[in-house]
């Protein structure tokens, strides 16, 4: 809830910003609540959730940054005409009402309560095993090859919609709201199928579909053909991050939980960040289409290798007694 607020005030205080030095201060300062709170929010839903119903929560817990992301895009139609890029700012604080609403409802899971009962080992002290450590490498490198791929589809597309296709940004808007339904739909069905094929087979099923999806969304330059090609392609690459908090949480120690999923997925979105300057530089050099299949591509394709070697721990049960082995056995063929 702390982390909620505190993006939420700082999102809101970058529309006061008056200069660039300011704005980008706010910009880090928000980047520590929003990230912080990503690996908070799976770890709390996954505990309280029974194990055979994860995959499908794992999805729709997932789908909310699209969700989000198409709820930014419609205000983006109604405030920023009246307001400029400032109102959209202010429009951030919204969800600090949503977190208040959410600290009267819901409680803390019973595995962490029970787990500060028995336990109050320091992080450092487990990753002195081996095997977490290899694990924990494994999920960075793995997180860094899904956040390249999602920001591989997602950074440069409103660009090339708009500069490299010559489409209005109303035009760029309302094919994003189309291709945020389709990751939406897509991470809340192939998490739940996750439950039947296992968590790394979904994975790479979805990677699989979306290279064949990757000529279609590079290559198309109507509007409808825009549409259906990102939704597809949305389809495949979100409904793959669907299966991801639950595969985090399920990989994760019982004692370092709220904090092992957030590190891995957010220093693989450290090191995916390079993607946007490649992209823009290829852009510059080849166009939109070939910067865009040659980073997603590759990306796609790490994923399946990545997710083909490693293992899962599905339907694990956290904090009961005999139920870290399949975790730890699972670290140690990584």
């Amino acid at each position: 809830m702390v982390d909620v607020a505190f993006y939420s005030v700082v999102g809101f205080a970058c529309a006061f910003a008056p200069n660039y030095t300011v704005l980008l201060v706010l910009r880090l300062l928000y980047g520590i609540g929003m990230c912080g709170e990503w690996g908070l929010g799976a770890a709390l839903a996954m505990e309280k959730i029974p194990a055979e119903r994860r995959g499908f929560w794992s999805g729709l817990l997932q789908s909310g940054y699209s969700l989000g992301y198409l709820l930014a895009a419609v205000a983006f139609f109604g405030i920023e005409p009246a307001f400029g890029w400032r109102g959209l700012f202010a429009f951030s604080l919204v969800p600090a009402l949503v977190a208040l609403w959410v600290r009267t409802r819901v409680e803390e899971s019973e595995v962490w309560e029970k787990s500060v009962r028995l336990n109050r080992t320091p992080a450092y002290q487990v990753f002195k095993n081996p095997a977490v450590l290899r694990r924990f490498v494994y999920l960075v490198a793995l997180m860094t090859a899904f956040n390249w791929m999602s920001h591989g589809t997602q950074d440069i597309y409103p660009t090339f919609v708009k500069k490299g296709l010559g489409l209005s940004p109303d035009t760029a808007i309302a094919i994003a709201v189309v291709y945020n339904i389709g990751a939406i739909i897509g991470g809340m069905v192939l998490g739940a199928y996750s439950e039947r094929l296992g968590r790394r087979r979904t994975i790479m099923i979805a990677a699989a579909a979306g290279l064949v999806v990757v000529p279609f969304f590079v290559l198309s330059t109507a509007v409808g053909r825009l549409m259906l090609s990102s939704f597809l392609m949305q389809l495949c690459v979100q409904g793959a991050w669907g299966v991801i908090p639950a595969h985090l949480t399920e990989m994760s120690p019982d004692k370092i939980r709220g904090f092992y999923p957030g590190v891995t997925y957010q220093l693989g979105n450290l090191i995916a960040a390079l993607n946007l300057p490649i992209q823009e530089a290829l852009a510059e050099r080849h166009g939109y289409p070939a910067a865009m299949a040659w980073t997603v591509t590759p990306a796609l394709v790490l994923v399946i290798v990545l997710s083909a070697v490693g293992k899962e721990a599905k339907g694990i049960r956290f904090g009961s007694a005999g139920t870290q082995a399949p975790s730890a056995a699972a670290a140690d063929t990584v």
